[in-house]
């Protein structure tokens, strides 16, 4: 999901490329799925994000496992939904990544997968308890109460084939439409699966402010470093 502006992070810059760390946040969302187990990708945009729209068609080109799927921009259930009609998903479970989770990776997204599997249900909502995000430092806004532990919906989750039953919703305006975690209550669909609470990093990081997006960036560089190290 990647059609909405960022009005929070400011600039003019729309949000799925805001860069993090010299890339743009959408493009290492990407390379994190063709990292993963997952097969064919759809990148969701809507009016809301033109240049974003042309970075991707420009980037589908060059990969047969990526299509762009334009959606109206009428908010992030209404989206998915316009986007699971469009490439027939039918009733089967899909995977949904907001473009905001830089430092997501293929692994974090294979973890997600085998909880979703293990669960077997038809739709898994990833949670990140808010304590942990603000520990990271990134913000913690739109928290819910799950068995009396503050959490927030993370922007990854599996949904089942009725998308769009039952989800919260975001700004009417479509301001924010590809968050998938603060400004949605759980992606479409997640009220008749399982809920998994994690403390992963690499699913807790949402960019929605510059302070995130300098969060971000400092964990992605503590990675680097400590991959040298390791070597």
């Amino acid at each position: 999901m990647c059609g909405g502006r960022g009005t929070r992070l400011g600039g003019e810059t729309e949000k799925p490329l805001r860069e993090v760390a010299g890339r743009p946040m959408v493009d290492r969302v990407l390379d994190a799925l063709a990292e993963s187990r997952v097969g064919a990708t759809h990148a969701v945009v809507s009016p809301h994000a033109t240049r974003t729209r042309a970075h991707l068609s420009e980037r589908a080109s060059e990969s047969p496992s990526l299509s762009v799927v334009d959606a109206p921009g009428n908010g992030y259930v209404a989206d998915l939904r316009h986007a699971t009609d469009a490439v027939g998903a039918g009733d089967d479970p899909f995977l949904t990544v907001a473009a905001d989770l830089p430092i997501l990776n293929g692994a974090a997204v294979n973890a997600v997968l085998d909880v979703a599997r293990a669960a077997g249900g038809d739709s898994l909502t990833v949670c990140v308890p808010a304590a942990r995000k603000r520990e990271l430092g990134v913000s913690a806004d739109a928290t819910t109460d799950i068995d009396g532990r503050e959490v927030v919906p993370a922007g990854i989750n599996v949904v089942g084939g009725g998308a769009g039953d039952g989800a919260g919703g975001d700004s009417p305006d479509g301001s924010e439409n590809d968050a998938g975690n603060d400004d949605t209550a759980a992606d479409a669909g997640a009220d008749t699966g399982s809920v998994h609470c994690t403390d992963d990093a690499r699913v807790a990081v949402n960019v929605n402010y510059p302070s995130d997006a300098r969060t971000a960036e400092r964990l992605l560089q503590n990675d680097l470093e400590n991959d040298h190290t390791d070597r």
